[in-house]
Parts: C-alpha cells; structure tokens; sequence
C-alpha cells in the first residue's frame, strides 16, 4: 500500500482544513480543548462519570413518564449501618463547558462534535437522540467518553505512519458543527485520490439499500467529478487521500470531510488493494452503490466494528443477508398477487 506520511494526516485535522474550504463545508466552531479535558477522556482508571454540570445541563434526561413505574427508579433509604460510601469526585470543566454552551447557541442550538480527525459515529447508540446530535456540553462528554473512533485520535492517530516521530498532536480541538436533520445518509459519498486524480467513488452509508440512488448515479457521479476538479484538485496539498461529500436536493456539492489514504479509514465499497490498481487517466472513474438490498454491507449500526465482520461466503453474515434477501423476495411476490 501507499506509504503514509505524518504530514499527510496533519493535514486531515479540521482544523487544518477547514479555513481554506470554508465555503464549501458546514458552518464549524472551534475549541482548543485543555489538556484535563483529556486526561479524563482517556482516563478508565475509574467509574464512568460524566462532568459536573454548571449549567445544570444533562446528557441522560429522565427516561421515565409513567409515574405508576417509578418504583423501578427509587433510590434506596440509607442503610443503618454507620459505613458510608465517599462521595464521587465527579470532574468539572466550567470554562469550557460555558464558552462550548455559546458556540452551540450560535450554529442554532444543536450541534455535532467532532475531535482532529474523527467523530464519534460508533457511540450514536448510547446518545438519547440515537445519533450524534447534541445540544450541551454532557451529551458531547457522553459520546466522546464512549467512543472507540475519538481513542484512535487522541492515542493512536500516527500509527500507520512510515515516518513517525509523534505519538499525538500537539494539541486536540472540539469542532462543533452545525446540526442539519434534514440531511439525507443516502446522499452522503467517500471519494477516493490517487497521485491527485479521482479513482472511486462509493456511497459513504453501506449499511442501507436506498433504490432513490439507481437512477441518479450517473447524474452523482458527473456532479462530484465537477466538484473535485473545481474546488479540491489543486487546492488540497496532498497528494493521495480521502474526502467525502453530500449531495444537496439543488444539486450541489458540498465538502464533509477529509480523511487520510489507508490507515483508518475505511475504503467501504473498495480496497486498498483494488483501488491502487486504478489508473486514473486511463481507467473509467466508477461510483459504487448499495444496488439490492442483498449488497448491504454491515456497519457501525450493528455496534460491532466494520473491520470484525466476516461477509465472507458461507460466514454467518452471509446466511443472515441470504435469508433477509429471501424474505423480501416473498414479500415483493405476495405483493404482486394482491396488486
């Protein structure tokens, strides 16, 4: 594979990227986070705590409306024995926590946070939206604490480096993004760079069939050459690397993200190995979609991470998506009798 290079993951932080394509990307709010924000992010040493609120702000809203189930919620009285247990040091960030509550209340009041490199996409699950919005500093905590991707930014991000000499960056930042509900996963792509030319494209969501994309794959496909040839190709100083796009119901393109060549990050619908055999001057410039709903390929929403998964044939994953295939077969043919 491609040697990678220190500085060609440098360049990846957002907040490297993010003042020259400006106006291309998602409005985003800076934060350089202080070294005990940290510190307690990749302290397990003990109990899971989440930050002692100064805005009295919390990640994990009470779950519970009915008051007839309450008892299942009650704390216990005080056992009579004199052993008390100490008080929990829960940690506290104030500043930090007032200056990201402002930065929130300006992109609109819901944001998605995201560390150098990574958002924390593999903790949706444990978020009370169920996705990476948030809208106070303890949800961000919640899924920064949680998260697999943000450990991999704050411990390991120069691992795959040919040349390194760092163990982490010099310094972390929060980015916080401004939160669209509207935006559609289907309409979100990962485009891949080689020696500066576009080799492959693929739907960034592979967890999903989405039968909308077969029939605009070619006008998608035309669009986001449009786009890197435009406003990517000579501005990004790399030369092999990753972006991913979303594509607007007006039909413009618009920059999420950039991401290194290899490393950790995952070619999705690809290869490494395949697209380093492309040649982009001489071979046709493919888009990949979901094209059936046998060709979903597990993800993140299944909590097990990608990498883990064998889809090979025979494997359990491949039963699974036979028998699902099988039973939406059925059902599409009970549709037809009854039409």
């Amino acid at each position: 594979l491609i040697a990678m290079k220190e500085d060609e993951v440098n360049r990846c932080q957002i907040q490297n990227w993010y003042p020259k394509f400006k106006s291309l990307t998602i409005k985003t709010k800076f934060h350089k986070l202080p070294e005990s924000f940290i510190n307690y992010l990749t302290d397990d040493s003990g109990p899971f705590l989440l930050p002692d609120s100064v805005t009295n702000e919390d990640a994990m809203p009470n779950r519970v409306h009915n008051f007839e189930e309450e008892d299942d919620f009650q704390v216990p009285e005080e056992s009579s024995d004199n052993e008390t247990e100490p008080p929990l040091n829960r940690p506290s960030f104030p500043e930090l926590e007032i200056e990201i509550r402002d930065s929130i209340e300006t992109l609109g009041g819901t944001i998605i946070p995201k560390l150098n490199w990574s958002a924390p996409k593999d903790a949706a699950w444990i978020s009370p939206s169920q996705n990476l919005s948030c809208t106070c500093f303890n949800e961000i905590a919640l899924l920064f604490r949680s998260s697999d991707s943000l450990f991999h930014d704050l411990c390991n991000a120069y691992d795959s480096c040919t040349d390194k000499v760092s163990s982490r960056p010099e310094s972390f930042y929060l980015a916080l993004r401004k939160w669209y509900p509207s935006l559609k996963p289907e309409m979100e792509f990962r485009c891949f760079v080689k020696s500066n030319e576009l080799v492959g494209i693929c739907q960034r969501e592979v967890t999903t069939f989405y039968p909308v994309l077969l029939n605009e794959k070619d006008l998608i496909k035309g669009l986001i050459e449009e786009f890197f040839d435009d406003k990517i190709r000579f501005e990004f100083e790399s030369e092999n690397y990753t972006f991913d796009v979303y594509v607007t119901k007006e039909r413009k393109v618009k920059l999420i993200d950039f991401n290194t060549w290899c490393g950790s990050t995952l070619p999705l619908m690809y290869t490494w190995e395949e697209l380093e055999e492309i040649h982009g001057e001489c071979d046709e410039l493919e888009l990949r979609i979901v094209e059936s709903r046998l060709s979903v390929l597990p993800g993140l929403k299944t909590a097990v991470p990608y990498d883990y998964l064998d889809v090979s044939p025979g494997s359990g994953w491949d039963q699974v998506l036979k028998i699902a295939e099988e039973e939406f077969q059925k059902e599409d043919q009970m549709s037809d009798e009854v039409a």
